[in-house]
């Protein structure tokens, strides 16, 4: 057995006597449910195969959507879980990353107390690697989102930027653009005044109907006011943010004056400082970084966490992990558990601990 493989085992048996009970889901996952998360772009991520019985497949990209599609089928609560096995994911920006490697991750179900399970995940995954003195990064994706709820814009705008919120640029764009911020391009312009003209035939997949309402909503958009410059200045300050955790409270409420909808996502964010405070975490030397986890995986919905290996930039996070409460929602068909999980990456481990 390898090094790193001993090593995934020997977390996961530590977890385990932690109280959680140890599971194995299947490496080959539905495609199609992943497509319905993720849609297509999970795709540039995964490996795809298929049989012609249960149609397209993906080896597992990671173990989180089986373990919450397991215990919303079938389990008790509160509930904990842990487990160690390959996830295979395709690199086509970071050739010399691995595209097959270990994972050993924890997994908490407890609707009690999400900030007391948040502290328990984070210190777990603290605790593993403190030894190789990491950085560790802290967000919540919950206090952007519910920045963007509370936008005096329209439902379709803020639903605009809801979807692309993993997606930096594509948010940052859209929110300029809907704050007035660049000029309307003139094709677009022209069209929007109708006095465009497509000669082309139709060849997409789009009918001339669905054709027509797209420039109608766009012409409706445009016909809106822009997001006002009080909320796009609460944005960027949000946006931007980068201090330790009491730091942030105090520029979280200051902001609150520009962005009220924040209020009960920064007092949930409190209770969690809280919770960390009692598992002897060092708050001065955890910084919060408002946007860290956008480019992670679209489940996480609140807090967001990894520890980095400084020395080498080059590696991705040696341990991360969220919560995911929205996830067990659409996997549970209208039941829904507040859900918080980590994972640790052995191999990264075992070769920092080589190098040290």
């Amino acid at each position: 057995m390898s090094a790193a493989r001993s090593r995934a085992m020997a977390l996961r048996d530590g977890f385990a006597a932690q109280g959680a009970v140890i599971v194995e889901p299947p490496v080959l996952q539905s495609a199609e449910l992943l497509l319905d998360l993720y849609g297509e772009d999970i795709r540039s991520r995964a490996y795809v195969t298929s049989d012609a019985l249960r149609g397209e497949q993906m080896l597992r990209p990671d173990f989180t959507v089986p373990v919450v599609q397991m215990h919303m089928a079938q389990g008790a609560e509160p509930a904990r879980y842990t487990y160690a096995g390959t996830v295979f994911r395709r690199q086509e920006d970071h050739a010399d990353r691995a595209n097959e490697y270990l994972q050993t991750g924890y997994e908490i179900f407890d609707r009690a107390d999400p900030a007391s399970a948040d502290a328990e995940v984070f210190a777990l995954m603290s605790n593993a690697v403190a030894h190789l003195n990491l950085r560790a990064a802290t967000g919540d994706i919950g206090i952007l989102t519910a920045a963007v709820d509370g936008l005096q814009t329209t439902e379709r705008r803020k639903a605009a930027l809801r979807r692309h919120i993993w997606r930096p640029r594509r948010f940052r764009a859209l929110l300029d653009r809907f704050a007035g911020r660049v000029a309307i391009p003139q094709s677009r312009a022209a069209l929007l005044a109708g006095s465009a003209t497509v000669d082309a035939p139709l060849t997409g997949l789009r009918s001339a109907a669905e054709i027509e309402e797209r420039i109608n909503a766009l012409r409706t958009d445009a016909a809106s006011p822009p997001i006002s410059a009080s909320e796009m200045d609460g944005l960027e300050a949000l946006l931007t943010m980068r201090v330790t955790l009491p730091k942030a409270v105090e520029q979280l409420h200051e902001l609150t004056s520009q962005l009220p909808s924040i209020s009960s996502a920064v007092a949930r964010l409190e209770a969690r400082i809280e919770a960390l405070e009692r598992r002897h975490i060092d708050l001065e030397r955890l910084v919060f970084e408002a946007s860290f986890g956008r480019t992670s995986m679209e489940y996480y919905d609140g807090f967001v966490f990894g520890f980095y290996a400084e020395a080498r930039p080059d590696l991705p996070a040696v341990a991360s992990g969220g919560r995911y409460d929205a996830l067990t929602r659409r996997l549970g068909q209208g039941r829904e558990i507040p859900a918080v999980g980590g994972v640790l990456r052995p191999g990264l481990l075992v070769e920092l601990e080589r190098d040290a």
